[in-house]
């Protein structure tokens, strides 16, 4: 679908590229919300928006698409509290978090079937708020969207926007499996990121240089922090996973090192070695 209007919840580095993107491709009327006034303002200055709502029910009500560009704690309380208006008049929702077994099973109870279906755009930065929104975010990237049931209408269409405007690349998948396959492609590394900062914060030397090794290790550990703590809980039980999996790695790697077996060593490191070629390939 091409909205004739749409509703940005949310301006930030994610909300504030999408509603970028539209306006550069033609949406004649984007109206953006933030809880940061001053990113709205940015938002409005830079062409992605062309009109503030200073709530987030007045960025629906002249909508014909809505995306909550919020972290996932924030949007399930919105979808709690537009619910009424998001039923009361043809207009689709979508959100954009990266957990979204939590955000279906709530929009299925509210019995927004007809109106709603998840996205996840794979397209996100450590960087946070307008300042690290840019167009181009959406180009050629993933994007995972989620069918409630008997809501394939709605997914279709909301895939369409993905594709159409902000030229993305929109796949249909079911949530439970999308949770479970993005603790360990995205979850699980920035656990493990934030635990090497968190160590090098403890215990690490101070005063330091850090070289290219642990900035680019704990890169994602500069990401938002309350979006985090939303994404990590709400996903917990195929985190979990992913965490026992790590910490057998690192008890292969203690006990070689523990028992200074250099041919165990060697051949932990080469597995690893050989499974990060494969990706690139």
């Amino acid at each position: 679908m091409r909205p004739e209007s749409l509703g940005v919840i949310g301006l930030g580095a994610l909300g504030g590229s999408i509603a970028w993107r539209a306006a550069q491709a033609g949406v004649p009327r984007i109206i953006g919300y933030s809880p940061v006034p001053a990113e709205a303002v940015a938002a409005l200055k830079a062409g992605a928006i062309t009109e503030i709502a200073d709530r987030p029910d007045r960025a629906v009500g002249p909508a014909d698409l809505v995306v909550l560009a919020a972290p996932p704690g924030a949007t399930l309380n919105l979808l709690r509290d537009l619910r009424g208006q998001l039923q009361a008049r043809p207009v689709l929702c979508t959100d954009v978090t990266s957990v979204k077994r939590p955000i279906m099973d709530l929009a299925e109870h509210l019995a927004l079937t007809e109106r709603f279906a998840g996205s996840h755009p794979l397209a996100g930065t450590h960087e946070s708020g307008f300042d690290a929104a840019r167009p181009s975010r959406l180009d050629g990237a993933l994007v995972y969207v989620t069918p409630l049931p008997n809501g394939e209408r709605a997914a279709r269409e909301i895939a369409d926007f993905w594709a159409g405007v902000c030229g993305a690349s929109p796949v249909l998948c079911n949530a439970a499996e999308h949770d479970r396959v993005v603790a360990w492609t995205s979850h699980l590394p920035q656990a493990v990121a934030s635990a090497l900062a968190g160590a090098l914060r403890r215990a690490g030397p101070k005063g330091v240089t850090y070289g290219p090794g642990a900035r680019d290790t704990t890169r994602l550990a500069a990401s938002n922090p309350a979006l985090w703590h939303d994404v990590l809980l709400l996903n917990r039980e195929a985190l979990l996973e992913g965490l026992d999996a790590m910490e057998g790695e690192l008890g292969r790697l203690r006990r070689a090192l523990n028992t200074g077996n250099g041919d165990e060593l060697l051949a932990w490191l080469e597995a690893a070695r050989t499974w990060r070629r494969q990706v690139d390939s």
